[in-house]
């Protein structure tokens, strides 16, 4: 049986183990995102400065498939904005992102990666910032529209409202709502499938239980950060397993379990489990 965790970092606490202890306990498939540049020691003053964070990730994914079959998703953070706005400016680093989500395009293009990680703040920002943000993420989807890839989006908390205006900039790029996945998503799961978007539902507490009362039209994820000033945060590594095995407790067969974890992912992202 596939178990697919949609969203894990691997960065300096438990590492190789943090997948060790994900199959284990029954993980077989993982997205592993890359992280923010200060969490690589970089500071980019262009574009090409990525290079060498998506570099280190792919590498470390290719290692990471000795575990279990991981895949690379390659991140353009929108806090990237504030970060290296305090010395350029907006305008400047919006330029150096957009430079940064081209070369992630590049990376998928060469099948090195599957996705590319956009999105616009979860905090609040100057009315300026967020049309900047609003115009990356746009680019983002532009750039994936070209290269036929999938966006994991990191965002605010979600609002019919709010899904809805990213929607319509995925409609403006002209890629398709379901190759738009809100990363951290909640249990709404039928709001998501009238707006199209596809939910990564963060699986804590009861929100795996719910989401599958509404149906089967989502992904689950732990966000592990695997940082070792936050271990186990947001949720650790053996927890989608550990919530498919309460789905099958509660009477949920494994068809679900096979659509959840890999019919829906295969349609999202374009690859073979």
């Amino acid at each position: 049986m596939i178990i697919t965790d949609n969203h894990m970092h691997l960065y300096n606490h438990l590492r190789f183990k943090a997948l060790k202890q994900f199959k284990d306990a029954g993980g077989t498939h993982v997205f592993l995102v890359s992280l923010l540049s200060t969490h690589y020691n970089i500071f980019p003053r262009d574009g090409r400065d990525f290079k060498q964070i998506f570099e280190e990730h792919v590498k470390m994914v290719k290692k990471a498939n000795e575990i279990v079959k991981a895949y690379a998703i390659l991140a353009v953070h929108p806090a990237e904005l504030t970060i290296l706005a305090r010395k350029f400016g907006v305008d400047k680093s919006a330029e150096i992102m957009k430079k940064a989500l081209e070369i992630a395009g590049k990376y998928v293009e060469e099948g090195k990666a599957v996705a590319i990680k956009s999105g616009r703040p979860h905090y609040d920002v100057s009315d300026y910032v967020w049309k900047t943000s609003n115009e990356i993420l746009l680019y983002a989807f532009e750039i994936a529209k070209d290269v036929g890839c999938a966006v994991q989006i990191h965002t605010e908390s979600f609002s019919k409202e709010g899904m809805l205006e990213i929607a319509n900039l995925a409609d403006k790029a002209g890629l398709k709502r379901e190759k738009v996945i809100k990363h951290f998503a909640p249990p709404a799961i039928r709001e998501f499938e009238e707006i199209g978007i596809f939910p990564s539902v963060i699986a804590m507490g009861d929100n795996v239980v719910k989401s599958a009362q509404q149906g089967d039209r989502f992904l689950i994820e732990t966000d592990y950060i695997d940082d070792k000033t936050r271990p186990g945060s947001v949720l650790g590594p053996k927890t989608v397993p550990r919530k498919i095995r309460e789905l099958l407790e509660r009477g949920y067969d494994e068809d679900l379990i096979n659509i959840i974890c890999k019919e829906n992912v295969e349609k999202v992202y374009g690859i073979i489990l």
